[in-house]
């Protein structure tokens, strides 16, 4: 998968929870939850990869 368009879509969806066009934590946090994105996507191809980038960036948030 592009890491540009993960990052893009990532950083989106931290704007609707709230936060500036920023990433709100650093590279190694960034390729923790892209690693997850991919995992996630490998696992279950037909899932929108919109719904895999909230969920993983709400699980994120959430712990």
């Amino acid at each position: 998968m592009d890491k540009k368009l993960i990052r893009k879509m990532v950083q989106r969806c931290f704007v609707q929870y709230r936060h500036d066009d920023s990433l709100p934590f650093g590279e190694a946090e960034f390729e923790e939850i892209y690693e997850k994105i991919v995992e996630l996507k490998s696992d279950v191809p037909e899932t929108d990869l919109h719904d895999i980038i909230n969920d993983a960036v709400y699980e994120f948030l959430a712990t």
